[in-house]
């Protein structure tokens, strides 16, 4: 007797059609009845996210998605109202509406007319339009949301964290990217210090303030007493917090990120502050932060040397600090020294010989250094990425025929 595929018992053919891909999920349905019932089975849609474009109505797609168990949406162009989505899936736990150019207060506030407890994830990244009229609505009516995106809105002001901090208590990941009107006191709300007017986001894991340039070490102040649960904190472009403000966050225990790449008034005394501290950091940003130098490596090496990755591209460090580093950090998994001109073979023999768990390691840019420190650093064991990006062209071809039987390597 011949065993044929249609012979499977639909359980195992949903089983089959959960390995492919979306648009191939969305092919299988079309072979035959049979398939299409069994790629309606919900275990072959979880955890997939619908991209849509919303032009002209459908009846037939929320039911659609629903039937498959398809909670998460991202719309890719929306040309109708936000509430047909809202209406359409009653049940909905993500959506992403990053890019949505057109989305506006007055849509969003016809979408959000009533609780959705079921939303956990808002991405409003770059929809320019929205205002704290907006996170008035999702304050009042997403009461359990958890992660909001908010980067490149930058018409939200400290009344708009003022609502956050009132509504959103079980929030555990905001992206306040570009948000340039955000200021001190706004982060006061989130940490809970207006506690009169709002309770706070205390259970924030991750808080990203890139490039909110009217923020200062109050702020960190702020995060330090009030946010102590945060794991990541990117800082980056955040020209106004300064050494002093390390001391703040030096004993955030939960802390394992900081990004402060690009803060440019960050020298050695504030790499001091932090190892002085009780952090127990795994990741460390510190690139293009000019007032860094070898003391902060040594400091590092004492009070830091826990971490896996450290970034410190085009800082003014040398053969020197690596030295003062490399013998105390045994669990650093990745290394960013791109465009640190200073450093040259001799920097690179160190490296080679106590970074031994080394994975992945920058030197774009690193214009001293020469295939003989290049040849040391391929023999570390556990090498899987090396960027050489600007090497100069007369040593080019030496470089691709160095790493020739080395494919795993990224030149």
């Amino acid at each position: 007797m011949e065993t044929h595929i249609s012979c499977l018992f639909p359980e195992i053919l949903a089983m089959i059609f959960s390995y492919l891909d979306v648009r191939d999920k969305g092919r299988v349905a079309q072979v035959c009845t049979a398939w299409r019932d069994a790629s309606y089975h919900k275990s072959v849609w979880r955890g997939v996210e619908a991209k849509l474009h919303l032009r002209r109505a459908n009846p037939s797609l929320f039911p659609s998605l629903q039937a498959r168990g398809i909670r998460r949406v991202q719309i890719l162009s929306l040309r109708r109202s936000l509430s047909y989505v809202i209406q359409g899936m009653p049940n909905i736990e993500s959506l992403n509406l990053s890019g949505c150019y057109n989305l506006t207060d007055n849509g969003l506030g016809h979408a959000f007319v009533q609780e959705i407890p079921s939303l956990r994830v808002l991405n409003l990244s770059l929809c320019k339009q929205i205002t704290d009229s907006s996170l008035g609505r999702i304050a009042q009516y997403l009461k359990n949301l958890e992660v909001l995106e908010l980067g490149g809105c930058s018409n939200i002001t400290n009344t708009g964290l003022l609502l956050i901090a009132w509504g959103l208590h079980r929030l555990k990941s905001l992206n306040l990217r570009s948000c340039r009107h955000v200021s001190d006191v706004g982060i006061g709300h989130l940490a809970g210090m207006t506690r009169s007017a709002a309770e706070g986001c205390l259970s924030l894991e991750y808080l990203t303030l890139q490039d909110c340039q009217k923020l200062t070490d109050l702020s960190l102040k702020h995060i330090s007493k009030g946010l102590t649960k945060l794991k990541v904190l990117n800082l980056s472009f955040c020209g106004g917090i300064s050494d002093a403000g390390m001391i703040h966050l030096s004993h955030m225990t939960s802390l394992w990120s900081l990004n402060l790449r690009s803060c440019d008034n960050i020298s050695d005394t504030g790499i001091m502050h932090l190892a002085m501290g009780t952090l127990r950091l795994l990741g460390l940003d510190v690139s293009f932060c000019d007032k860094i130098g070898d003391q902060s490596l040594a400091y590092i090496a004492q009070g830091l040397y826990q971490l896996k990755s450290l970034s410190l591209c085009s800082c003014h460090i040398s053969d020197d600090g690596i030295n003062r580093m490399v013998r105390q950090m045994h669990e650093l998994r990745t290394l960013n020294i791109g465009q640190c001109v200073r450093i040259t073979d001799k920097g690179l023999e160190l490296i080679a010989d106590h970074l031994t768990q080394l994975t992945g390691i920058d030197l774009y840019g690193c214009t001293k250094i020469t295939k003989r420190g290049l040849e040391r650093i391929t023999q570390l064991p556990c090498l899987k990425v090396l960027n050489l990006g600007l090497w100069q062209m007369t040593e080019k071809v030496t470089i691709l025929k160095l790493f020739s039987s080395s494919p795993e390597y990224h030149v």
